[in-house]
């Protein structure tokens, strides 16, 4: 059985993509990028925005002329657009095998290799999300939202918040420390909404780090995404802050700068709560680096409000910044929302947010130079072929001139003297 696996969206979906790749190879299954030898594609898919959407249904129809070829290929459409849209996706692409949910993503395996698929009630973590030879891994500890943001569709089609366990989350650590992994980053819709017990004790987000960086020896350092403010305790301040193999670069999903946008939202938060909040971070992590996500263009904001969130950029004094115009999805409650906004005007205020952010990031980071640093090296670069790749834990990339051989996932110490573009330039110190 020969398969080809496409994944769209968040890293979830990259972390259960893998995680149902170690499925499928445990059954004896073999990858493949070509679709004359394939005998099945997987896509897991976002319905994030309406774009990714219309991405896939753009693969459906280049996978259906596939099966005319082959009337043996098989075609299974899984994640958020399979729930969201699965009785549509049904009706106009009957071609598709099978559209699996969320919630059976893990009996994927046993479709493809045994033709059956079991209901399952509720989402269940699968065994490992590892992928073979990465030194960078994720492991989801919770699924699901409970926050109904008005723009979000995730909690219709992920669910509700559900935590993996602990025992899990250290037995996963333990394999990817012994696998050489050096960064995990631990996932969740709302990571920082974390609860589980652990030896009859309530355990939070704060609390399941300190039970995890004892058990980090080879792994550099972990990061964790995408967490929520009303959620980010002085607890996980202190964490954070005390703990070397904790990484220093944060990122805080901001969304709007006007507290009236962010109530319609139900975000839960005011600017100036976001504001103390971000002034507290950057007081007890003095290394602190910053990332965010933004929207402009939501239904009502005004000229002022858009004012306000470019201002509170400059409050968080981003490294990076996921920024985009509101994205109508059907099912939430700001699609019906009044004062939707004129797409050539989102289109508008977002160039003007990327310019200012592009500006301020490379301020920022200039700034910084020169600097020593440590780093795990990635790769060869792209075009010079003298030099390598190494990501730091500020989530710098940094080309450098090596003074010994090295291979991925080795940690080197760095000189950084220079900016271009977005990557640093520096050589090694031995």
């Amino acid at each position: 059985m020969r398969y080809i696996i496409e994944t769209y969206g968040c890293q979830m979906n990259v972390a259960e993509s893998n995680a149902i790749e170690l499925l499928l190879m445990a059954r004896g299954a073999e990858k493949t990028e070509s679709t004359i030898d394939a005998d099945v594609v997987i896509l897991n898919t976002c319905s994030v925005r309406k774009t990714a959407e219309n991405r896939i249904w753009g693969r459906l129809g280049y996978y259906s002329t596939v099966k005319k070829r082959n009337k043996n290929f098989r075609i299974i459409l899984t994640g958020c657009m399979a729930e969201r849209l699965k009785d549509e996706v049904k009706n106009d692409a009957p071609y598709v095998d099978a559209v699996i949910g969320t919630n059976e993503k893990n009996e994927i395996a046993s479709f493809v290799m045994d033709n059956k698929l079991e209901k399952e009630e509720k989402y269940s973590f699968l065994p490992s999300y590892y992928k073979e030879g990465e030194i960078s891994s994720y492991i989801p500890i919770m699924n699901g939202c409970n926050n109904f943001c008005s723009y979000c569709i995730v909690p219709y089609v992920r669910g509700r918040e559900v935590s993996r366990s602990v025992e899990e989350i250290l037995s996963e650590i333990d394999f990817l420390e012994k696998k050489g992994v050096k960064e995990v980053t631990l996932l969740g819709q709302n990571v920082n909404s974390y609860k589980s017990t652990y030896n009859g004790k309530t355990v939070d987000f704060p609390s399941l780090l300190e039970l995890i960086t004892p058990h980090l020896e080879n792994i550099m350092f972990i990061r964790f995404e995408s967490p929520h403010p009303k959620d980010f305790s002085d607890h996980l301040i202190s964490v954070i802050a005390e703990n070397k193999k904790i990484a220093k670069h944060i990122h805080l999903p901001m969304q709007s700068g006007s507290t009236r946008i962010l109530s319609l939202m139900n975000r839960k938060t005011t600017r100036e709560a976001f504001i103390a909040l971000v002034e507290k971070m950057y007081e007890k992590i003095p290394s602190l680096t910053l990332s965010t996500d933004v929207m402009t263009g939501f239904p009502s904001e005004t000229e002022e409000e858009f004012e306000e969130t470019l201002s509170m950029m400059d409050v968080m004094k981003c490294t990076e910044a996921f920024m985009y115009y509101y994205n109508p999805r059907e099912g939430t409650k700001a699609y019906s929302m009044s004062g939707q906004i004129d797409e050539k005007e989102k289109i508008r205020r977002l160039e003007i947010l990327i310019k200012e952010q592009l500006e301020r990031a490379k301020k920022i980071k200039s700034a910084r130079l020169p600097f020593k640093t440590e780093a795990i090296v990635l790769s060869v670069t792209r075009d010079e072929k003298e030099r390598l790749l190494a990501k730091t834990e500020h989530n710098d990339m940094i080309s450098f001139l090596p003074v010994n051989e090295h291979k991925s996932g080795d940690i080197v110490t760095l000189y950084v003297t220079e900016l271009n573009g977005n990557t640093f330039r520096g050589e090694e110190i031995v």
